[in-house]
């Protein structure tokens, strides 16, 4: 169906429209990426170059492309801003790369007056999760990019920073990073979204693994295994086993990949959420 062509009063009041007759207000783009390093989560951060808070970290991002006007050529979508600012600012491929692998999800719109020291700025966060995402390498107009864990960035519930925390974010970013941390704690409880961090192929305890660090929780090896399997089409088996034998020389682990299942059901809680749930 092809989209109505436009009346003429519209395409007049277009041809004297005028943006200059309101307040300017610009669109960018915040990733908060995740990633499992050394058994621990860490966050994609870049140390800006330029100011404002030229010097301290942040998520990757920056503006929208609008285009020409009225929106014509180069503008892009959200999604498409996002994936280019985390390929520009950190050196990561976004075609056929390690950004092929990425799950992206918007994770929601912060837009607080004063939140950035320029001008009104909207910004459009996203959530992104990887497995095995190598060193960045800091590109745009970035001064460097590393992988930081997460816990040594003294985030607080209330997405603050304690006291003493060398490493300060900008802008509001610790309290967009605070609200993606808790999308991404509650949606491995709901959704298969933990075989993201995973490769192809992974064992049940590379899972536990994963729940462990993302949840900052340590998890019964049994049960965690029994309520894995349990939930129908989270994983399904390979029929193969691991080249690596168990922690305590047992036998080698059976290999399985992400099943066909959107929703888990029952729900995997985190063993604090059940206490309340109690």
């Amino acid at each position: 169906m092809t989209a109505p062509e436009p009346s003429r009063g519209e395409d007049a009041f277009l041809a004297d429209y005028d943006p200059r007759d309101y307040d300017p207000v610009a669109v960018t783009v915040d990733v908060v990426a995740l990633t499992i390093r050394d058994g621990a989560l860490h966050v994609l951060l870049v140390r800006r170059g330029h100011p404002p808070y030229a010097g301290m970290w942040a998520l990757p991002g920056g503006f929208v492309q609008a285009g020409g006007p009225l929106q014509g050529a180069d503008a892009e979508d959200l999604s498409d801003a996002a994936v280019r600012e985390l390929a520009e600012e950190t050196g990561l491929s976004a075609k056929g790369g390690a950004l092929g692998r990425v799950h992206l999800e918007q994770l929601g719109t912060y837009g607080s007056p004063g939140r950035d020291p320029r001008m009104r700025i909207i910004s459009v966060a996203y959530l992104a999760f990887a497995p095995e995402l190598p060193d960045p390498e800091a590109g745009g107009d970035a001064a460097d990019a590393a992988w930081v864990p997460v816990d040594a960035l003294g985030l607080t519930e209330s997405g603050d920073q304690r006291p003493g925390t060398t490493r300060r974010l900008a802008f509001d970013h610790a309290r967009i990073l605070a609200d993606g941390l808790e999308r991404a704690r509650g949606k491995l409880e709901y959704t298969p979204l933990a075989t993201a961090f995973c490769g192809g192929e992974f064992t049940v305890p590379e899972l536990r693994a994963v729940y462990e660090a993302v949840w900052g929780e340590e998890l019964h090896a049994g049960n965690f295994h029994r309520k894995v399997l349990s939930v129908p089409g989270f994983v399904e088996s390979t029929g193969a086993t691991s080249d690596r034998g168990g922690r305590r020389g047992g036998p080698r682990p059976r290999l399985y990949r992400a099943g066909d299942a959107r929703l888990l059901h029952p729900a995997l809680l985190r063993p604090s959420r059940e206490e309340e749930i109690r």
